[in-house]
């Protein structure tokens, strides 16, 4: 048997169909490409999960309120008041792991500066709400622990609000803003950060003290939610078990009661939304996959098409010494030489499409080597799997029955 042989009858068959041949590999080229972008797609946006997430701070630790239960009816978290400013205060003494704490307050409403308007969201925290949450001031100052003690009318801002209320490039420090009708300074301009992983805008924002937020803003005395930072990545397990005794502690709740608070580490998110990003990109690529096997079935039914039209072909290689394992081969040759073509310019493709869809949708793509190894192997099998049949049918056709063939 003569490998060399065979590769040249293969490419002679196809190159007699080229059409044929084409539309037969374009069910393998979609799927390939399909399976590629698809991972690509899903890939990319864990990658990009996980970057945001250590751009926040990997050694972060967030404390929520817990849901309150009214009649049985759960009213969500927003409606329990269950943190305080003394919780503030017992995390920070009694936690050896914590390095910062810090309340976070939060709202929305338009802010206003002359004849300019945008709605914006605004943040309240003490002094370590910034360091903690890794955001940097590139002009003007930070505030103070007495702008805080005095709840004082002055405000960080975002970049995208200073583009909508004072244009670009300008630096509108020192100038006045109203919010809720309550002029605020701005005492600093915050560095950009773009969009996050869910298309949301982090330069949209103000932050002030949290007092300011609490008293002149939101009329409440609760805190809405405590963010701290751990001594460092790998103490972030024990910060989260400390802050928890604390808390429980702190809020008088028996061994058998239920929480009103929640603890979240940065690695428990990146987790959470690992573990959904993963089952979307499994279920990307298995609707991908799906026309890796419509492909697959094409090849098939092609390839009983070729041994029909060959019949005569077969039976006269038969009959001047022909084995049947030699014609099993030939017509697996040509299986398998479809399958791999149309899974070398469905890898192209793939690359391409998402190379266009990470640049004019701007989302993140991350393209491995992994997937497009697995796709090459699988359009391999594919050929193997699906021209099996058709190619042992030609094998066992009889040489007689097959000379006669019409």
């Amino acid at each position: 048997m003569n490998y060399t042989n065979l590769f040249k009858i293969a490419i002679n068959a196809l190159l007699r169909n080229k059409m044929r041949a084409f539309l037969t590999m374009l069910g393998v080229i979609i799927g390939v490409a399909s399976v590629i972008a698809m991972l690509a797609i899903g890939q990319g946006s864990k990658k990009s999960i996980q970057e945001q997430v250590s751009k926040m701070g990997s050694n972060m630790i967030l404390v929520f309120p817990g849901s309150q239960s009214r009649g049985g009816v759960q009213m969500g978290f927003s409606s329990s008041k269950s943190l305080t400013l003394d919780d503030i205060e017992a995390i920070a003494k009694e936690c050896p792991s914590i390095k910062m704490v810090s309340p976070e307050v939060r709202g929305n409403g338009q802010a206003i500066y002359a004849g300019s308007n945008t709605p914006t969201n605004i943040y309240g925290g003490n002094e370590y709400y910034l360091a903690i949450k890794k955001i940097n001031v590139i002009s003007g100052r930070a505030f103070t622990s007495a702008d805080i003690k005095y709840a004082a009318k002055v405000c960080l801002i975002g970049q995208t609000v200073v583009n909508n209320l004072f244009g670009e490039n300008a630096d509108p420090v020192g100038s006045y803003i109203r919010f809720k009708n309550i002029p605020m300074r701005i005492i600093g301009v915050l560095e950009k950060k773009g969009q996050n992983t869910f298309g949301q805008d982090q330069d949209d924002l103000l932050i002030a003290p949290y007092t300011t937020v609490q008293k002149r803003i939101l009329a409440i005395t609760h805190i809405q939610s405590i963010l701290a930072s751990a001594v460092s990545e790998e103490s972030s397990p024990a910060a989260v078990i400390e802050v928890e005794n604390v808390l429980r502690k702190n809020h008088k709740i028996r061994d058998l009661q239920e929480d009103d608070f929640q603890v979240r580490s940065q690695e428990e998110l990146v987790k959470t939304f690992s573990s959904i990003s993963n089952i979307l990109t499994i279920l990307l690529g298995a609707i991908a996959g799906i026309s890796l096997l419509v492909g697959g079935i094409g090849i098939m039914n092609i390839m009983y098409v070729s041994v029909t039209e060959r019949t005569r072909e077969i039976g006269l290689r038969m009959s001047i010494g022909g084995r049947g394992v030699d014609i099993l081969m030939q017509f697996l040759t040509e299986s398998v030489l479809l399958s791999v073509t149309g899974g070398l310019i469905g890898i192209l493709l793939g690359i391409g499409a998402s190379n266009a869809v990470g640049s004019i949708m701007k989302w993140p793509i991350a393209i491995t080597t992994e997937s497009v190894a697995a796709s090459f192997l699988v359009c391999t099998a594919i050929g193997i799997f699906f021209g099996w049949y058709p190619a042992r049918k030609a094998a066992e056709l009889d040489p007689i029955d097959a000379l006669r063939y019409e």
